[in-house]
């Protein structure tokens, strides 16, 4: 089977319905996201993040793949719940609500706002809806605003070790392409430079070809926990989404640069003895203080696959490309179920399932269906030439 063939019939006909059928509350509006591996609903809490995440998918599937009224009517569920319980009075989102929509955990930090503004903005393209137009672009300023201090109040750190994250530059550089429609040019050009030069200059580091997670102010590494962290999945989804941008703007070298990082992440935290990718990795070979660190998670795989396929795409680096099939490979025989529906999300080192969940707090609608969109697409035009 082709591979274009396999993630659009994978998609459509596995992780669409087993969302549609298992994860929508027809009493509160909203999603379940706690499903157990046959989608049973086991803990009703409804995280914020994961509402925006779902809501970005169904409305990005109507926008994309056809035009299904039942998809427009899920993504509408998801944005209502968001417009009536997602936020405190200054806009910011909440982390976690009841099943209901009272607030149970505080906006600590600006995730659950990002992908708020995507869910508005692709539902404002599919619904034509001004106000909700008019909201994602709010909530884009609002993110601005605490960009150089995401968690305001809720921050632990004391100042003394100012390190700053790359989670943010990384996904501004998706949430600008995201949002292009309803953004001025001048702001779209300006947060994608920003975003190239954090993610290419700033966090990828130059001696080693890794990227990673926190740096100090001026781009140095300190040597701590935090300052030698890398978290290979995070990278490599960045690279994608430079990719993306290198496309838009005909940037060879921008393509070029991402396509070697991806490369250079891979060799590094590939598990040579058990196969699949490492979640956590300290830069000086040193213990991570996580303690999940060798897990093998769905979302790095998935996001590996689709920066693979692009970069693929772009290149035809034939390096790249045996790469893809090891990544794949290891995929498909180990996170999706056949049986039940959905992929496993979480691993242990040896690539047994460890967590018995299709998702929770973390796992939603959204990794699985965003990879199989984009590897789907990919595919189709490696294919067709």
């Amino acid at each position: 089977m082709k591979y274009s063939k396999l993630y659009r019939e994978t998609l459509l006909n596995d992780i669409v319905p087993f969302w549609t059928n298992n994860s929508l509350d027809q009493t509160n509006g909203g999603y379940y996201t706690c499903l157990d591996t046959k989608g049973k609903v086991y803990d009703t809490d409804k995280f914020i993040w994961l509402q925006g995440r779902q809501a970005w998918t169904f409305s990005m599937l109507y926008n994309k793949v056809e035009e299904n009224k039942k998809w427009l009517d899920i993504a509408k569920s998801g944005i209502d719940f968001l417009v009536n319980h997602g936020m405190d009075k200054n806009g910011d989102f909440y982390f976690s609500t009841t099943k209901e929509g009272k607030p149970l955990v505080q906006p600590y930090n600006i995730f659950s706002d990002c992908f708020a503004a995507m869910a508005f903005s692709q539902y404002a393209i599919a619904s034509g809806d001004e106000e909700i137009k008019e909201l994602a672009k709010q909530t884009y300023y609002n993110i601005l605003k605490r960009k150089d201090n995401p968690k305001g109040i809720y921050t632990k750190n004391t100042g003394t070790r100012p390190l700053k994250g790359f989670s943010l530059p990384m996904i501004l550089s998706n949430l600008v392409l995201e949002l292009e429609d309803i953004l001025d040019p001048e702001e779209v050009d300006r947060t994608i430079d920003f975003s190239i030069n954090e993610v290419m200059n700033v966090f990828l580091d130059k001696d080693s070809g890794l990227i990673y997670e926190n740096v100090l102010p001026d781009g140095s590494h300190d040597d701590s926990f935090e300052g030698r962290l890398l978290n290979p999945g995070h990278g490599i989804e960045a690279m994608w989404f430079m990719i993306d941008i290198g496309a838009r703007r005909k940037d060879r070298n921008l393509i070029q640069k991402a396509t070697e990082t991806i490369r250079n992440i891979l060799e590094h935290s590939w598990d040579n003895q058990y196969g699949g990718i490492y979640y956590f990795l300290d830069a000086k070979g040193h213990p991570p203080q996580q303690l999940e660190w060798d897990q093998k998670l769905w979302w790095v795989h998935l996001e590996s696959l689709v920066a693979l396929a692009k970069a693929y795409e772009h290149t035809k680096d034939e390096r790249i490309y045996s790469w893809y099939k090891k990544v794949h490979i290891y995929s498909w025989t180990h996170f999706s179920d056949p049986e039940n529906g959905e992929w496993h999300g979480y691993l242990n080192r040896q690539g047994e399932v460890l967590l018995n969940l299709k998702g929770g707090k973390w796992k939603g609608c959204f990794h699985v269906p965003r990879a199989m969109y984009q590897c789907w697409k990919s595919f189709e035009k490696i294919e067709s030439k």
